[in-house]
């Protein structure tokens, strides 16, 4: 805990060459430690957020050419004294500014010891800290909305108002168990039942919301699923617009899954093409399959690919084989379309549709522009999903402490409705 008294500097860009890096310094002598090695405008004379030109400099030396941006106590990240040095961006340079620092009395921060720093005084709450670390890593606009609604307070702010009603009415049962003797009431029951289905109402939603915003966080898992030779590989480098798979005429050349990432409409969708399923004796293939099939269980969209070529029943039965829970979303896409007339074509599709009960595309998995309604299809999943208003939770560890919170709630309800005592 000492190391939480010391000035602390770090790099607050990414490591690697670039136009321009930042290094950033916190504690009660980051103002002091820069004057000593900034040749410019003398800080400690200085305003808060101003920006000031000069050199960083190791005695006569002169390092690099910079603008150190100034910061006072509490009016920063970390609520202490900051400074934050745009140096050029070569590593070395970054590197040998430190290290400067360091020998005029800066120490090397830990990983995410800034953000530690603003929650331990009081700057950030720890959803908001944890937000922090989501919305750097954010891979799509949406994971990004999600993060900062979280890192301004609007998911925390909601919970405080709701605990610190039940900490007050947990005050006045204590308050009861005080004059025990005189059968005095000053928790009444009718409330307390009234705000526990109040915050059970809230809850509710915020896990329902659990799923879909995780799935914004990690991406939407897309598995592609079919026969060997179906089309799986090709549908992959089509969607994706690049060589991503191997593709061959040769059954089963898909040995193990390929996973990668495409966003629409600010949604991440990592799709992943599988190994052909059937049965089979080769050991390596016998693998892939295996992993196809986990890969299948963990998928939110199974894509199931067919050739139209293959009768209804028995697209149909091999759809159903899959055997897809009820979170699950499947649509069935019927491949080689090219090869048939609209005329065939059409009938098939909705025939395919009424016996499996699952939305039923006509494709051609090399020509792009035959997967227009398969993409049309994930922008109104998007919507459909983005339907409900409100706060949305995508953190594993927030889910966990509100679903134990509703426990805890609904034994209160059970307990009042049996009679149980205030203690």
């Amino acid at each position: 805990m000492n190391h939480l008294t010391d000035t602390i500097i770090a790099p607050a860009t990414p490591q690697g060459q670039s136009a321009i890096a930042i290094i950033r310094l916190s504690g009660k002598e980051a103002i002091s430690i820069t004057d000593r090695i900034f040749k410019g405008k003398i800080l400690r004379d200085a305003d808060s957020h101003t920006v000031h030109y000069g050199w960083i400099v190791d005695g006569e030396r002169e390092i690099d050419e910079v603008m150190v941006t100034l910061f006072r106590a509490p009016k920063s990240f970390t609520t202490e004294d900051s400074t934050e040095i745009s140096c050029h961006g070569s590593p070395q340079l970054v590197q040998s500014i430190i290290s400067l620092a360091i020998k005029n009395g800066a120490k090397l921060a830990y990983p995410g010891e800034f953000t530690l720093r603003a929650f331990l005084n009081g700057r950030l709450d720890l959803s908001q800290a944890e937000a922090v670390a989501d919305l750097i890593h954010a891979s799509s606009a949406k994971s990004s909305e999600i993060a900062l609604n979280q890192l301004k307070g609007h998911f925390s702010s909601k919970l405080k108002e709701l605990r610190q009603e039940l900490i007050d009415f947990a005050a006045l049962i204590e308050l009861e168990l005080d004059f025990s003797e005189e059968d005095v009431e000053f928790a009444h029951r009718g409330r307390l039942k009234d705000l526990i289905h109040k915050i059970i109402n809230v809850i509710n939603p915020l896990l329902d919301s659990f799923r879909w915003g995780n799935s914004i966080k990690e991406g939407i898992p897309v598995a592609i699923i079919g026969a060997p030779n179906a089309g799986k590989s090709t549908l992959l480098n089509t969607i994706l617009d690049e060589e991503k798979a191997l593709v061959s005429d040769i059954a089963g050349t898909t040995r193990d899954f390929i996973e990668d990432t495409l966003v629409i409409d600010g949604i991440m969708f990592r799709f992943i093409d599988t190994a052909g399923l059937r049965e089979t004796s080769d050991i390596l293939e016998g693998l892939g399959i295996e992993r196809s099939k986990q890969k299948l269980r963990e998928a939110e969209i199974v894509l199931f690919i067919s050739d139209i070529h293959k009768s209804v029943e028995e697209t149909t039965a091999e759809f159903q084989n899959l055997a897809l829970t009820n979170d699950q979303t499947g649509v069935i896409l019927l491949n080689k379309a090219d090869t048939i007339s609209a005329a065939q074509a059409e009938p098939k599709t909705q025939a395919v549709t009424e016996k499996s009960g699952a939305k039923t595309l006509l494709i051609t998995a090399k020509y792009k522009a035959t997967l227009q309604p398969l993409l049309a299809y994930f922008s109104q999943y998007i919507k459909n999903h983005n339907q409900a208003e409100g706060t949305i939770i995508s953190n594993a560890r927030h889910y966990e402490a509100l679903e134990n919170t509703k426990i805890s709630l609904e034994k209160v309800l059970a307990g009042m409705d049996t009679g149980l005592s205030s203690d």
